[in-house]
């Protein structure tokens, strides 16, 4: 058996994150710079602790004291009366749509820029979407689109069984605006806030007043779980049965009993642990997010063709990813050159979502509005927005400034 050689396995996964160690050879080597990531996860310190105090007790299933804790802070942070913690944010969208009562052949409605998470669970279901176009002012669900949607649907008699605004990028839809339009027809409206944990809308947390909302603390949010979700309401049956089904529907017996079929949709009690460590650090990582979009706006101020995602006057955004959008006229280079001249630097970065009606797997679907979803993905870049310093940010900005031909 070969000898264990730590100095090895820590020079590979070094070489993995894109650190050169001092090996005392090469010493000339030029040293490429680490890697800056599109949002990684970042620990808050305490993780250890609530770790330790899960594994004493014992708890390591979906069940116990550790996920009911996080669920009330999760009930607080978001202002809802009740809160479900899942495996995943899309295992709450899923629980969503059932206990909304989506079933084969609805219509289920969503803006066509967002994580195809947004749609799939009602699609598999066999619910066929309809997408819709989102408003300059917000990059969010278009309210004017929607209503114009919904007046045409209820001549047909074919209104959706749900609307889905999508909280993009760490910034709230008008959700006023849509609760307003979807109320004259009754149709119950769900909100996709996977992203914006924190976010503001008119001074309430994001998604307060929709029906249901669904977050996400996959490894890339602003508070992170490692994975997991949940799905919050003020009504309390809704959740009730969103944990029954989560819970494989067993019913109250002596022995295995099921009316229905559910999933196991239970958040560990070690992510919990993780989750219930980071969330009372929420407001600081807004704060910091939204330092770091303050830093791009201020450092590329100026390049003719670049503009930053607007914030309008009745959202208080995370920033949880800053986006720019360039015009290649005015600005002298595409996206794509600019994404890989990052990328020659070791800098991550994304295209905004690929609309989903431009999807392969939605196929045929147009959507419904004036092009702008079409617009923002030709255009527009999501640059790193995780825990940097002002120095490692400096190195993103230099990159785009380089770029501008304008």
């Amino acid at each position: 058996m070969a000898a264990f050689d730590s100095r090895s396995i820590g020079d590979a996964l070094a070489r993995r994150a894109g650190i050169l160690l001092f090996s005392g050879r090469g010493q000339d080597t030029p040293q490429p710079r680490q890697r800056l990531h599109l949002s990684p996860p970042h620990l808050a310190g305490g993780e250890l602790a609530t770790l330790s105090q899960t594994l004493s007790s014992g708890w390591i299933a979906p069940a116990g004291p550790m996920p009911a804790a996080f669920e009330r802070a999760v009930a607080e942070t978001t202002g809802f009366a009740h809160a479900a913690a899942v495996a995943s944010g899309t295992a709450a969208l899923h629980l969503a749509y059932r206990v909304l009562g989506v079933e084969r052949g609805d219509e289920v409605w969503t803006q066509s820029l967002t994580f195809v998470a947004t749609i799939a669970p009602a699609v598999q279901m066999g619910a066929r979407p309809r997408f819709l176009d989102v408003a300059a002012e917000s990059w969010t669900l278009d309210p004017n689109v929607l209503e114009t949607q919904l007046r045409a649907a209820a001549r047909r008699g074919r209104l959706p069984r749900a609307v889905v605004p999508v909280d993009l990028y760490g910034q709230s839809c008008d959700l006023d605006a849509i609760l307003a339009v979807c109320g004259r027809w009754g149709v119950p409206v769900l909100c996709d806030s996977a992203e914006a944990l924190g976010a503001l809308y008119r001074g309430r947390p994001v998604g307060k007043g929709a029906a249901l909302a669904a977050f996400s603390f996959n490894g890339n949010k602003i508070i992170t779980a490692g994975g997991g979700g949940a799905l919050v309401s003020d009504d309390p049956a809704l959740i009730a049965r969103a944990r029954h089904l989560a819970n494989q529907a067993k019913e109250v017996a002596p022995h295995y009993q099921h009316e229905t079929t559910g999933y196991s949709y239970g958040l560990s009690s070690v992510l919990a642990a993780v989750g219930l460590a980071q969330i009372t650090t929420l407001q600081a990582r807004v704060a910091a997010r939204r330092e770091v979009f303050a830093r791009y706006a201020a450092g590329l101020s100026g390049l003719p063709g670049l503009s930053l995602m607007p914030e309008p006057e009745w959202g208080h955004a995370t920033r949880w990813l800053s986006v720019i959008q360039l015009d290649p006229r005015r600005f002298g280079t595409t996206p794509e050159t600019v994404r890989r001249a990052l990328e020659s630097a070791n800098i991550e970065s994304r295209p905004v979502w690929k609309p989903l009606h431009m999807q392969p797997a939605f196929r045929g679907i147009r959507c419904h509005g004036d092009g702008l979803s079409n617009q923002l993905f030709e255009r527009g870049l999501c640059l790193p927005s995780g825990a940097m310093s002002a120095e490692e940010q400096e190195r993103v900005i230099a990159v785009l400034r380089s770029c501008c031909r304008g």
